[in-house]
């Protein structure tokens, strides 16, 4: 019964016109505003344990946001980026966010405050004070879309700042399904909790909660996507989102979700098959789909869906790569199936730690940076995100020259520069 209003606001929200609904961001700023420890009523509580004794679940999942830890050249380049297209890609608005039926969804997920939900985390995570550019895929599309312009050159008293109404919709679409993927993964594999647990009541309220909200954000992006009017970029679109779904049913991932390497190993090429289904399959398909909105030829298309593929690749490796570089902070992007580590594995198959590493599947973090340290697998890793980073160059040369490219080369050299 505590879901029941969610889900008929849920239901109501999906209804109205695209321009009419919150955006992504909209949705998980109220969340985080309405879920924060300054605004909660202890009547809107449900079971807390002591504050000493609450523990993040164990079996909830890290989840990967496009960003840095700090203020770097990825940064740099989004922020000149996001100036080109027009505004933010935020699409923040006061509207939105003060409205009656976004907050009455939102009210449900106080109830969860101080259980250490992964819901909650994803959130917040959203938004922690510039940490992190989460929505960056909309901004490649947008991107892609002024750099190849208007077809044939002719105008279109549509566009803004050289971009249609339809692609810039495309962009809102592509962020409200990866954040409907990042709260579906915030779901909490209840059979590890005992039955006698306390906090197995606020794990299932906040599943059903994860589950209406990812739902709601994937309705609204199908409706936004019939309202486009192309059937091709429904298939498309439909393709990555299932690609989404095949990511978290791999070889490379147990029954909670979590990253996971098998007895036998893996390959580089199961680490590629990996990162496109995740990631690289929404990027490249909304790439390509912004392409054909604005009917471009087939080998544009195709050019952009390259750089979708490869700037994927690239970034993932320069995830993966920030613990042995940079800094610790950010140790949740290494796991035993990164590219370093099945690099790693790859050359030193006898390696005692390797062998434990192998016969469990699975590995703490810090021993996973104490193996690579002095391992060439990381200089081999970082060969690959250059070699991805050159492809994804090399795609864009089909496109005239303009800012919007320049931009998009610009995020190229950020997420290669490890």
């Amino acid at each position: 019964m505590q879901a029941c209003g969610a889900v008929i606001q849920l239901a109501s929200l999906v209804r109205q016109p695209l321009v009419k609904r919150c955006a992504t961001s909209n949705y998980l700023r109220t969340l985080s505003f309405l879920c924060s420890s300054n605004h909660i009523s202890t009547q809107h509580k449900i079971h807390q344990p002591p504050k000493e004794n609450i523990q993040s679940p164990k079996n909830s999942r890290h989840i990967s946001f496009w960003g840095a830890p700090k203020v770097t050249e990825w940064n740099r380049a989004v922020t000149e980026a996001e100036k080109i297209v027009g505004y933010p890609t935020s699409f923040m608005s006061l509207r939105c966010l003060l409205s009656d039926e976004l907050s009455n969804v939102a009210l449900q997920m106080r109830k969860l405050v101080g259980t250490k939900h992964p819901l909650l985390k994803t959130a917040r995570t959203f938004f922690s004070d510039g940490k992190h550019n989460t929505q960056t895929r909309g901004l490649l599309v947008l991107l892609m879309s002024k750099a190849a312009g208007s077809f044939d050159g002719k105008l279109d008293d549509s566009m803004v700042s050289g971009i249609l109404p339809s692609q810039r919709n495309l962009a809102e679409i592509t962020e409200m399904i990866n954040t409907a993927n990042l709260i579906h993964k915030g779901m909490i594999n209840l059979d590890t909790l005992a039955p006698s647990d306390p906090s197995r009541g606020d794990m299932e309220f906040g599943n059903k909660m994860t589950v209406l909200s990812g739902d709601f954000l994937l309705a609204t992006a199908s409706v936004g996507l019939a309202d486009l009017n192309n059937t091709f970029v429904v298939e498309m679109i439909s393709g990555a989102i299932g690609d989404l779904m095949k990511a978290e049913f791999t070889g490379l991932r147990d029954r909670d979700g979590a990253p996971m390497l098998p007895q036998e190993g893996a390959t580089m090429e199961d680490w590629q098959l990996q990162t496109y289904l995740s990631s690289g399959s929404l990027i490249a398909k909304s790439c390509q789909s912004a392409l054909l909105l604005a009917g471009h030829p087939e080998n544009l298309q195709q050019a952009a869906h390259r750089f979708g593929c490869h700037v994927a690749y690239a970034h993932q490796i320069y995830s993966e790569l920030q613990p042995l570089t940079h800094s610790l902070d950010d140790q949740g992007a290494l796991t035993v199936t990164s590219a370093p580590v099945l690099l790693h594995v790859a050359s030193h198959p006898r390696d005692l730690v390797v062998r434990e590493l192998l016969s469990t599947g699975t590995m703490e973090v810090h021993k996973l940076v104490s193996m690579l340290r002095n391992s060439e697998a990381v200089e081999e890793a970082r060969k690959l995100c250059a070699d991805h980073g050159k492809k994804a160059m090399e795609s864009l040369e089909l496109f005239p020259p303009s800012e919007a490219r320049t931009a998009l080369q610009n995020i190229v050299r950020a997420v290669t520069a490890v």
